[in-house]
């Protein structure tokens, strides 16, 4: 059984749209605003890279970062090097970039625990704050990978939804609190 993780930079109040500058939120890029930079406060997304083998994100997601992260290869070598997952009912084959390893699009929820009952290591899910929603009603999700800023942004994308389910226990696996504000969670779920 394969692990499905969430990684991603949450504000105290739980927004995760637009971290890092993605156009149409006002307050697009706050994790640089304001925020002094520390590197040990990113060692997580290091360590991500090299602990993922797969990586699965929304349509939107893929829309943004596939233009991107295939650029930077330094920065992103890692996760442009391995098999990526889309999940969306609208994605066509047609629509995938060519220069960005293999991508499989699948269709629901139902394909995502298909995927996950397969050999492999982790898979790391990015961005796609509606995908991690649906992922975490459905009890999809194994691991969050939280950094967590000093912020408080109000309206926007949140990482989990409003939705009335049963209680999901979490243990805390790991934490650190940085100079700068930030806090590292990372919680598996029971």
């Amino acid at each position: 059984m394969r692990t499905l993780i969430t990684t991603a930079f949450v504000s105290l109040d739980g927004v995760i749209e637009g971290p890092g500058g993605e156009p149409g939120y006002r307050n697009t890029g706050w994790t640089f605003k304001d925020i002094e930079f520390d590197a040990a406060a990113y060692e997580l997304k290091g360590r991500e890279q090299g602990e993922a083998t797969a990586m699965m994100m929304g349509r939107a997601s893929y829309q943004a970062f596939s233009p991107v992260w295939p650029t930077m290869t330094e920065e992103f070598a890692g996760y442009n090097a391995m098999p990526k997952y889309v999940v969306s009912t609208t994605l066509r084959d047609e629509d995938l970039v060519s220069n960005w390893s293999d991508t499989t699009i699948l269709r629901s929820l139902d394909d995502v625990a298909a995927l996950k009952r397969t050999g492999g290591g982790p898979i790391i899910v990015h961005g796609s704050a509606t995908l991690n929603r649906n992922l975490s009603d459905a009890g999809l999700i194994d691991r969050y990978h939280l950094l967590v800023f000093p912020v408080l942004l109000g309206a926007g994308k949140r990482l989990f939804s409003g939705t009335d389910k049963d209680k999901q226990n979490l243990a805390l696996v790991e934490s650190e609190s940085y100079g700068n504000g930030i806090q590292k969670l990372v919680y598996d779920v029971r």
